[in-house]
Order: C-alpha cells, then structure tokens, then sequence
C-alpha cells in the first residue's frame, strides 16, 4: 500500500533524528584515525527501530515494504497515472477538436501546442468540476482525516469517474468490447468494468470529437472552394488559395466569436 503523508513526514523525522543521534554524519571533518570498519559498524541507538515501527505502518498487516520497493511502486504508477487521467476526462475530445480547429483555420503553429494544451486542460478542469467535487467530499476529505483506508478512497474515487464515463459513452461501443472480451450483458452501467469502460470510452470520445470536428471544418473548407474557385476564374492558377481564403477564414471566425462558441459547445457536448 501506497505511503501517505503523514508516513513520509514519520519517515523524515526518523531519518533527521538518525542523524542528531550519530554525530559522526553530522561532522564536516571525520576523524583522522577512524577506521572504514568502525564506521559501517556505528548504529544510532533506536533509530533501526523506529524505522522499521515506521515502515510497519506503511505496509499495515507488520510486513514491512523496502524504501527502494516503496519508490519503485510510486515512479512506476506516476509514469502511468497522466496517460490514464487524461484518457478518463474530457480532455481527449477537447484537444482533439482544438486541433482540427487550427486546421481548418489555416494555421499550422497558431496557436502553438502549449497554448491549445493549456486550454484543453483548463476546459477539462471546468467540465470535471462536479466529479472532482463529488471525489473531494466522499474521498479524499474522508481519508484526511482518517475516516476511510486508502482503499475505499480509490474504490470511491473509481466509482464517481466510472459514472463521469459512462455516460458520455455510447452503447455500441460498449457492447463492441463486450463481445471482444466474451462477457455477457450487465444488469447496469455500474457493473460494467473498467477494462470494458475505459477503452469503450477512448473510442466513443473519438468518434464525438472528429464529428463536431467535421462540422466544424465544414464553413472554412466551403470558403476554399469560393476561394479556389475564383482564383480560377480569374486565371490566377499560380496564386495559391490558401493565402487568400486565411484572412477571409479569420475574419469569418472573429466576426462569428469562434472561439467562444467552440469552447462553449465542447463544454455544453459533456452536459448530462
């Protein structure tokens, strides 16, 4: 089991203490007669106890995890864990529109890809607002202050974006991974599992996202054609249409407050 707060700040205090014990480690200048041996052998009295009491509390049931296992476990779920935050929110569908919007524009780095991952972020933090609430009062306030365990903190969060997810995925694609995976039908949403919900939702949010992407590519992609057309009545084959049409696109998107009604149609497209 993963180590909380208050576990590292044990741990830290032991470690400053071991160190307050043994005064040959806080010395900037060792003797010059100590021997290697005398060194390795010198043990802080009750310091190896406290921390292995310390490292007791972290693992629950008295069998004590190794503080390299311990950092092991949190790098290789921290490697893992932005890729399965982002897959389980609305920030998939955002950035995927954001980026199919700049195309249509015309502009190939404007804005640039921090800009657009930026607010897809905060736009995901806008539309993720009640779930994270709902998380915040019935798991991670409860186990500060030590009314659940860790685990039902998980299994709690876990149940609040299972419900966020399935109601923004479609039927289909849940029943596709169904039959992918030979599991029967469920009696609710809620007994659907993760391994089924997680990959159904990637798809459906896809599928969404490239849809309102299409109606939104549509305008500007009919001012090419008028453009192109044009030009080509006019015998200006060596002019290209796209330096012609991106000022007009511009000017039709600010004039319409495009990004206004983007933004307010990505965060209306999550309403329930």
């Amino acid at each position: 089991m993963l180590t909380n707060f208050k576990t590292l700040w044990i741990l830290v205090l032991i470690a400053l203490c071991a160190f307050a014990v043994e005064p040959a480690f806080a010395q900037v200048q060792a003797p010059a007669a100590a021997p290697i041996s005398a060194l390795a052998t010198t043990e802080a009295p009750g310091a190896s106890e406290a921390l292995e009491k310390a490292l007791d509390d972290v693992s629950g049931d008295g069998a004590p995890l190794s503080i390299t296992l311990q950092i092991l476990i949190v790098m290789g779920l921290l490697t893992i864990l932005p890729s399965i935050v982002l897959m389980m929110t609305s920030f998939t569908r955002i950035i995927i529109v954001l980026s199919i919007l700049r195309h249509a524009l015309g502009l190939q780095q404007t804005p640039p890809n921090q800009v657009l991952i930026g607010l897809s972020l905060f736009l995901s933090l806008f539309v993720m607002a009640p779930s994270i609430e709902q998380i915040n009062e019935q798991a991670i306030a409860p186990y500060s202050s030590d009314q659940i365990t860790l685990t039902d903190a998980i299994d709690k969060s876990g149940k609040i974006m299972h419900s966020f997810m399935a109601k923004q995925t479609r039927q289909s694609d849940i029943k596709l991974f169904m039959e992918l995976s030979n599991q029967k039908g469920f009696e609710s949403s809620a007994d659907i599992p993760f391994s089924i919900m997680l990959p159904a939702f990637v798809t459906s949010e896809l599928k969404t996202a490239f849809q309102i992407g299409f109606l939104i590519f549509l305008p500007f992609l009919i001012i090419d054609l008028v453009v192109a057309a044009v030009l080509m009545a006019l015998g200006m084959m060596m002019l290209s249409p796209v330096i012609i049409s991106m000022p007009f696109k511009l000017l039709l998107f600010v004039l319409v407050d495009g990004w206004a009604l983007t933004m307010g149609s990505l965060a209306a497209s999550f309403a329930t």
